[in-house]
């Protein structure tokens, strides 16, 4: 479980990113965090794990207060805290099996990191990750040969190959094409659940938000201005998220979206694929 008591963050330009902000995120739930560009979203994520120092306020994962921990103790305590990144992060030159294995640097040695040779239950643990998240037959092609959703898999895959109590995700879906942003924000939701996750989704796409979340909070500079389900989003709160806009349209648009995943979901039922078959890379094992 997450929990923000009095989080504020002001800059030193003067510019106040966050007000006194109390949130708790309990396991296993998906809480999207929308709002427009400068409203403390980004600033909130990495408020919690410590990449921006908040200016006052507490932080704890669980029982243990984040915002008072030295740097050694940090470094431990962001093992349990998975970043996924909206422009991927990952290391061009390396394999899709280096890049997830790099989730596991903060529990190996500086020795096992440098050479990249791995304890076996680690390799065997990414390879189970590739597998799930559909990528075990790319094991060890380049970063840079992947298309941009195959790269933010790879990320999700070292984030949770740390094996977290919690997700941070900064814009997961901003360089993806529709199709892969729902495949996308479904596969986060989905690990969520079978793991028991906290997870919160910085997301522009108040569609998307609606969709893959069992909770929305809205900031607006920097304040919370609305917490509660998905289905609460009415005109008159995105208005004050926003501003004005036509938000009667992307209700709209969340209702036949909803219908869209039904109909997927019973055609991918009715119609099972056949699994591909898996090539596993043997180097690399100790």
């Amino acid at each position: 479980m997450l929990r923000l008591e009095g989080l504020s963050k002001r800059y030193k330009t003067g510019d106040q990113a966050l007000t006194d902000i109390n949130l708790v995120v309990p396991n296993g739930q998906v809480m999207a965090l929308i709002g427009p560009s400068g409203a403390g979203k980004s600033t909130l994520i990495r408020c919690v794990n410590r990449l921006v120092e908040p200016t006052k306020g507490k932080v704890f994962l669980g029982d243990l207060e984040l915002t008072k921990l030295g740097s050694g103790a940090l470094r431990r305590a962001r093992r349990k805290m998975g970043m996924i990144f909206q422009e991927y992060a990952l290391v061009e030159r390396l394999t899709v099996m280096e890049n997830v294995l790099s989730g596991r640097l903060g529990y190996v040695g500086f020795w096992t990191s440098w050479t990249r040779k791995f304890p076996k239950k680690d390799i065997q643990e990414a390879y189970r990750l590739l597998d799930r998240v559909g990528l075990m037959h790319m094991a060890d092609k380049r970063a840079d040969q992947l298309s941009g959703g195959q790269r933010q898999r790879v990320g999700i895959c070292r984030a949770l190959i740390q094996n977290p109590d919690l997700l941070l995700v900064d814009e997961p879906t901003a360089s993806l094409d529709p199709k892969t942003s729902r495949q996308i924000m479904r596969l986060i939701n989905e690990l969520c659940a079978e793991r028991g996750l906290a997870a919160i989704i910085n997301i522009h796409d108040v569609l998307l938000a609606q969709m893959y979340s069992q909770r929305v909070v809205g900031l607006e500079l920097g304040n919370v201005v609305y917490d509660g389900p998905p289905d609460g989003l009415t005109p008159e709160v995105l208005t004050r998220i926003y501003g004005e806009e036509d938000w009667e349209a992307t209700i709209e648009k969340v209702e036949d979206e909803d219908e869209d995943e039904i109909g997927e979901e019973i055609d991918a039922i009715s119609s099972p694929t056949k699994p591909e078959q898996k090539t596993i890379v043997a180097s690399g094992e100790s």
